[in-house]
């Protein structure tokens, strides 16, 4: 059996709901993982790839709304979809503003679920391709002396490198080679990218 590539997930209490929406994604060949409450969510390994998660408001135990902003908070937020047959607006407001994907109250069409699920898909692909490229940022940072690090702040502060020279009590030329070298550690092409690469890092 090939292992998924992406996987949704649905927290529903009603099995008439898992069964339906379990047929509806494999019709689609989507991988899909169903469970009656949080509790047995929290209980079942959750594969490191692009994920989703299509959550009922009404469950038994901890509430959808209030797992929802405990997955906002973690540290690999995972997208949510929240559906439920008793919203309101007032429901809707306070999921969209936790950061849900969508809200759709029940009975909701077929396609309106799975676009959602689709943007929910897209937005946690772009999650982990984002938190890739910053932990390789980050390990090319590691590797540079204090010195060249010092050099990049100022740099990518708009610092010229006679101006660099003197705020730091070094020549001009040691500043270009520590400039050059932070460069190629950081294997940035050109100072607009090292700008850029330092934007993502918060330096």
């Amino acid at each position: 059996m090939n292992e998924p590539e992406q996987i949704v997930f649905v927290i529903d209490d009603d099995p008439a709901m898992r069964e339906a929406l379990d047929s509806l994604l494999r019709s689609v060949g989507l991988d899909i993982r169903c469970f009656g409450s949080v509790a047995e969510f929290l209980g079942a390994p959750r594969p490191d790839i692009p994920s989703c998660l299509v959550l009922d408001v009404r469950l038994p135990g901890k509430s959808g709304m209030d797992f929802q902003k405990e997955l906002a908070l973690s540290d690999a937020p995972l997208p949510v979809i929240i559906m439920t047959g008793h919203g309101d607006i007032a429901m809707s407001v306070q999921a969209m503003k936790t950061g849900a994907v969508d809200f759709l109250p029940k009975p909701f069409r077929e396609q309106d679920l799975l676009d959602a699920i689709a943007a929910a898909l897209d937005k946690d692909r772009l999650r982990r391709a984002q938190a890739a490229e910053l932990a390789i940022l980050r390990e090319r940072l590691a590797t540079l002396s204090d010195g060249e690090r010092s050099v990049v702040v100022l740099v990518v502060q708009g610092r010229l490198n006679k101006q660099v020279a003197g705020d730091l009590g070094v020549s001009e030329i040691t500043v270009k080679v520590r400039r050059a070298r932070a460069m190629r550690k950081m294997q940035a092409g050109s100072l607009a990218e090292l700008i850029k690469m330092a934007g993502k890092l918060g330096i």
